[in-house]
């Protein structure tokens, strides 16, 4: 491996970056979704079919997630969701964070409860 090839290794994103429609396609094939807002922020709204996992509670939470299904996270904007990815990632999970979070779920139409 060239040095090339090593730095763009030690500089890549263990995890995916996808938009809502790929997310809505994911969970269609049996994701999990989780959201990682704190609790005041997922009472005021959230995707249906999400689990709620505040960020700081993930490192002790991530072992009850099923190792054979993508996990996805989101967030208020895309931040926080990005950091759940990358510890969902170096965990070994096949992880992705929701490009825009919540916001851009909301702008897509998706459902909201």
């Amino acid at each position: 491996m060239g040095l090339l090839d090593s730095l763009k290794k030690a500089f890549s994103k263990p995890y995916k970056t996808i938009s809502v429609a790929e997310a809505k396609e994911l969970l269609g094939s049996g994701a999990t979704l989780i959201d990682v807002r704190s609790a005041q922020e997922w009472r005021t709204g959230r995707a249906p079919q999400a689990r709620h996992v505040p960020l700081d509670r993930l490192q002790g939470s991530a072992t009850g997630f099923n190792r054979n299904r993508p996990v996805i996270a989101v967030c208020a904007s895309g931040v926080r969701s990005a950091s759940a990815a990358r510890l969902l990632a170096t965990q070994g999970y096949d992880a992705y964070s929701v490009r825009g979070g919540m916001a851009a779920w909301r702008q897509a139409g998706e459902p909201v409860r």
